[in-house]
């Protein structure tokens, strides 16, 4: 089990396991203890001094606590990884350099908002309730004594772990590499050492949506209106964006977004909330997602704080037939080779992110065309894994995030095999390993230098640990 698994999890099994870690008052700390008879708890003040059963370590204002690593393993066996692999030194590690990250975001001034984070813990806790089955039984779970508590705890450590991610893209942003450093790289590799990429493919689809009519538009004008207007009246834009928005990003929040001039938001929506002044409630405006109504809540000079609601008019039975109709129609024109699939992308599909390339997917994670097969997502992969090269799909209905429904041919236009790495035409993956781990190096130079200057202390215990950093400063 490797330190880059601990690490892709981390943030998930902290919002399980690190709800009991709080900030120290101070940096006194307690005479070390033997592991089993600590009892973890809450720090509480005496004679000045915070005294807290169970730390484990200090970093700078923040503490880790035994019963840390203890939930952590306990969460590890639910999810039926072994554990044996897994050392607490590791995990006590990974907790400290988080703490290290944090305290010096902290320091650096870096602000993460009370809006970013309660977005996120109230996705995190639709999450547990939805894996616990009640809001009562998430409580029990973890021992808290109420929902205020947990959601107190719970908000803390989320804004902890963003100030943690803040702070590591902070470190690595001005990190470039060059071309003379990406050959050094690939040319430090032995013949026998160097990577292999995996077995890749390139997809290309066209996506029929079905039309809308003007009666379900008109619908959702009027219910938006009727908001509005009820709004005007008294009534909480937060609460209403909670009950009706369809933007289950930014619902369940209260539909709050922070946006500028360059922020990536359509058109229609970016030149309606720019118009508006400070408090102002636009009309519905259309974009290409439904239909908004959009909240001025803020203006800081070019950022704007806004607040919509989302929603979107539904589908007949009746246009959702004909959109199948019409992909079934534009398939069997490519099968017959009247057209291709590419020029049928580029005149018939309504996906305008990949009309003009044919209907070519781009991979989010490369920004290229190929996706490797063990790393595609499943919903992409289910698919297509079956389709011999150049074979049309039938059909597919495909329903989105927001519930809008449409029809998808698909194709895999090209394969690739497993290999060996090549200089010329794996120039751009290559690129993308050297430039991390030039990142990797720039963080660890940064770890190396605040460590030294940061106040650390560990328990007599984990002394011994083999740490990947210089905790013990040695």
């Amino acid at each position: 089990m490797t330190m880059k698994f601990i690490n892709n999890r981390i943030t998930f099994f902290l919002a399980l396991a690190v709800l009991g870690i709080n900030m120290a008052a101070g940096q006194e700390i307690i005479p070390e203890v033997k592991k089993d008879t600590v009892k973890p708890s809450f720090p509480v003040k005496q004679g000045g001094k915070s005294k807290v059963d169970g730390v484990i370590a200090v970093i700078g204002d923040f503490v880790v606590l035994d019963s840390d690593i203890d939930l952590m393993y306990r969460e590890f066996q639910a999810q039926n990884i072994p554990i044996q692999e897994i050392s607490r030194c590791e995990l006590l590690g990974k907790l400290m350099e988080d703490k290290l990250y944090a305290h010096h975001a902290i320091q650096d001034s870096i602000i993460v908002s009370d809006a970013e984070v309660n977005e996120t813990m109230n996705k995190q806790i639709d999450y547990f309730v939805e894996n616990l089955g009640t809001e009562e039984k998430m409580v029990q779970y973890f021992k808290k004594k109420n929902m205020e508590t947990f959601r107190t705890e719970l908000f803390e450590m989320i804004k902890n772990q963003k100030l943690t991610e803040q702070m590591q893209k902070k470190i690595i942003d001005e990190v470039q590499i060059t071309p003379e450093e990406v050959r050094q790289y690939f040319a430090s590799f032995k013949k026998e050492d160097l990577p292999v990429f995996g077995a890749e493919m390139e997809i290309a689809q066209i996506v029929i949506k079905p039309e809308i009519s003007q009666v379900e538009k008109q619908k959702v004008i009027d219910k938006l209106r009727q908001i509005k207007q009820e709004i005007i009246d008294g009534s909480s834009f937060y609460s209403k964006a909670v009950l009706y928005s369809e933007d289950r990003a930014s619902g369940a929040s209260g539909g709050y977004m922070k946006m500028n001039r360059k922020s990536q938001f359509v058109k229609e929506f970016k030149e309606a909330a720019f118009s508006l002044a400070e408090g102002e409630i636009s009309d519905p405006v259309e974009t290409e997602f439904g239909f908004h109504l959009i909240y001025v809540e803020k203006i800081r000079g070019q950022e704007l704080d806004v607040r919509h609601i989302l929603m979107s008019p539904k589908v007949s039975p009746e246009a959702e037939a004909k959109a199948k109709e019409k992909a079934e129609t534009i398939r069997a024109k490519i099968v017959s080779g009247a057209i291709t699939f590419a020029d049928a992308a580029k005149s018939e599909s309504d996906e305008k992110e990949t009309r003009n390339s044919g209907g070519l997917l781009i991979n989010p994670q490369t920004l290229g065309t190929r996706f490797e097969l063990t790393k595609m997502p499943s919903s992409i992969y289910n698919e297509v894994a079956d389709l011999k090269d150049n074979e049309v799909s039938q059909p597919i209905r495909s329903i989105g995030e927001r519930g809008e429904k449409t029809y998808k041919l698909m194709m895999v236009t090209n394969r690739y095999n497993d290999h060996t790495a090549d200089y010329a035409t794996d120039y751009t993956k290559i690129k993308d390993l050297a430039l991390k781990e030039k990142q990797r190096k720039t963080i660890g130079k940064w770890s190396d230098t605040k460590i030294k200057d940061t106040y650390v202390k560990i328990n007599a215990e984990y002394k011994n640990c083999k740490f990947i950093n210089n905790w013990l400063k040695k």
